[in-house]
This record gives C-alpha cells, sequence and structure tokens, in this order.
C-alpha cells in the first residue's frame, strides 16, 4: 500500500479490491471493435470517416461497449443486437472526447496526436459531429422492432443533450457563481454519469424491458459516474493518464474534484487556487503544478476525495435496485472496484 500520501488510505479502500471485473473478460468487443471501424464508412470511404476511424484506432478501454455487452448478456439480449448497440454507445462517448479535447487543448489523447492537432479545428468539429449521428444510424441497423429502435434512439438524444449541459456548466464552474460540492456533481452527472448510464438502459430496452423500467435501472449507474470523474480528476496530478503532463486539469483552467475540495477546506487558498486556474495555460509553470499537488495533500483535499469516493462505493453496494438484479450488481460493483483502484494505486505527491 502507497504511504507517501500521509493519510491512512487503507482504511478507505473496500474489503474487494483488486477484484477480477467483469467487464474486461466480456465475449464480442472484436466484432464492436468491427463495427466501430465501418460504422463511419458509409457508401465511400471519404476524410472524414478516415478520421474517426483514426481516433477510434488510438485505443482506450471501451468501458461503455463492455458495460452494454456484459448487461445485455446477463439480460439474454440477441448477441449480434448487443455487439450493435454497444458500437453505439461507444461512438457517442468517443464523440464527446473529440470535442473535449479541442474545447481543453490537449495535444494527445491515449498517449497519441488528437484529432484536432492532426488535423486542424474545423476538421475536428466535423469528426465529433459526425461521431454525434453515427450512433442513430447504427440504431437503424439493429434487428429489433421499430418500437425498441425508437426508445433507443430517445434514450440516445436525451442522455446525450444532458451531457453537453454537463460539459457547458463544467467549463462555467471557474469564473461562475457556484463553485461548491452541489453544482460540481450537478456537471459530473451530467457529462460523465449520462454515459455510464445509457450502456445500461439500453441493454434492457433490448431486453424487453419497459422505457420506465430501463431508464430506472441505467441511472442506478449515475453514481459510477461521479466515481469516475473523482478518480480521474485524481489521476490527472498523481498518476500518469496518457495526456502528455502532469496537471492539465489545473493548466486549462478545470475546477476539478480536488480544487473543490480544497476550496471547501481551505477557503483563504482561494486568490491563489483561482489564480493558477485562469493562468493561461502555456504560462502554468511546473511550480504552480508541484504546489498544487502538495496543497491538496497538505490541505485535506486529496483524502477527501478519496473517501468520497469509498462513500460513492458503499453507496452502491447497498442500492435497492441493483439487489434486484443480482449479476448487474456484481458488473456495477466490479467496475467501482477498478476505478476506486485506480484512484489509489501509484500515487506519488514527490515534486
Amino acid at each position: 500500500m502507497n504511504q507517501k500520501l500521509g493519510v491512512a488510505v487503507e482504511e478507505m479502500m473496500p474489503i474487494r479490491i483488486g477484484a477480477p471485473t467483469t467487464l474486461f473478460s466480456v465475449q464480442g468487443m472484436e466484432s464492436v471493435e468491427g463495427a466501430l471501424m465501418e460504422m463511419p464508412v458509409g457508401g465511400i470511404l471519404e476524410r472524414c470517416a478516415l478520421m474517426v476511424q483514426e481516433h477510434m484506432s488510438s485505443g482506450g478501454k471501451r468501458v461503455r461497449a463492455r458495460l452494454a455487452l456484459v448487461v445485455a448478456e446477463l439480460l439474454g439480449v440477441d448477441k449480434a443486437a448487443a455487439i450493435g448497440w454497444a458500437a453505439c454507445v461507444e461512438m457517442l462517448h468517443n464523440a464527446t472526447l473529440v470535442h473535449d479535447d479541442l474545447q481543453d487543448g490537449d495535444i494527445l489523447r491515449r498517449g497519441v496526436p488528437t484529432t484536432w492537432i492532426r488535423h486542424g479545428m474545423p476538421q475536428a468539429i466535423n469528426t465529433g459531429d459526425l461521431m454525434l449521428m453515427l450512433p442513430f444510424v447504427g440504431i437503424d441497423e439493429i434487428d429489433t422492432d421499430d418500437s425498441i429502435r425508437w426508445r433507443l434512439s430517445r434514450a440516445v438524444a436525451r442522455r446525450a443533450s444532458e451531457a453537453v449541459r454537463g460539459q457547458s456548466l463544467e467549463m462555467d464552474l471557474l469564473d461562475g457563481p457556484h463553485r461548491d460540492w452541489p453544482t460540481f456533481l450537478r456537471a459530473v452527472h451530467g457529462k460523465t454519469g449520462q454515459l455510464l448510464a445509457l450502456p445500461v438502459e439500453g441493454a434492457a430496452l433490448l431486453a424487453g424491458f419497459s422505457a420506465e423500467e430501463a431508464e430506472k435501472l441505467g441511472n442506478e449507474f449515475m453514481v459510477l459516474g461521479e466515481i469516475f470523474q473523482l478518480q480521474d480528476d485524481t489521476r490527472d496530478l498523481y498518476a500518469e493518464k496518457g495526456r502528455g503532463q502532469r496537471g492539465c486539469d489545473l493548466r486549462e483552467g478545470k475546477v476539478s474534484a480536488l480544487v473543490v475540495a480544497h476550496l471547501e477546506l481551505n477557503p483563504q487558498d482561494a486568490d491563489w487556487l483561482l489564480g493558477v486556474l485562469r493562468t493561461p495555460r502555456d504560462r502554468t509553470s511546473e511550480n504552480d503544478i508541484d504546489l498544487a499537488i502538495r496543497a491538496f495533500q497538505d490541505g485535506g483535499a486529496l483524502a477527501s476525495v478519496l473517501a468520497r469516493i469509498e462513500h460513492l462505493n458503499l453507496e452502491l453496494m447497498d442500492s435497492p435496485q441493483l439487489l434486484q438484479h443480482p449479476g448487474i450488481r456484481t458488473v456495477a460493483l466490479d467496475l467501482a472496484d477498478w476505478l476506486l483502484a485506480r484512484a489509489t494505486s501509484n500515487i506519488d505527491i514527490t515534486p
């Protein structure tokens, strides 16, 4: 167990940590990858399609696609339909990444140059826009009733629109009136939670659940979106995320979970910390990043975020809705374990 944090990290860890996740043993991912390469082609392989394929070829853990596949399998959904749906949700998620990289000014994604760096801002917008539309084309090709296709399309549109609202709210946190937990979490539930709920909702619809039942089951995975974002914010400073340098969130002026926690615990630091966030990316120094890394640890923000992740993990374990679906509950808990392990492993606060 890493002892560099100066806090009792082991006391925050769930007893299930290290359990193998069901997501990474699910069958069908090769077919999903094939579908992701075929979806953008349409009638002819032109430049925009090639840029989509280039982005999708950069890798990624395909968490949302895997989630769609494993839940569909547990609910008895036809394999071909499950693969088609998994490709749709993964394409949608990656569309948001292409646009995020452009908005944030990130030059690397998964260790390779981002789409806007390779092809320029206008073509990156085109690429992301095409990827936003492709899930609806993919849904049309799933072999199921038209009524279910309509419900799948409606779910995509509803949750994608909330994801955009969450992204917009996050971008307003720095200069908006509120930088507290309720406002931050509202942004997270939109930009991150919705696209973890969507794979589950769609799998349930394909299994014959009513629209209300499917949405309710999907919503249970919104908590995982919160866990995902908290661990991602932690890893940005205390681990390697494949973005080329530490502290990308601070450099781009993002109000992360660590920022929210630090300002709550240490309001006297507001001028300094907000000043760092408002400094242009190319003028943010390594010393600024080192000071923030130390301040978040010494001021209790890091411990606070890790404790919040564990609280959410326990909340997930006690979910009455998931207790009605033991297999899906296991998937959710395995995913939570994996995320918590990522948040607390290899943490290094040494400047």
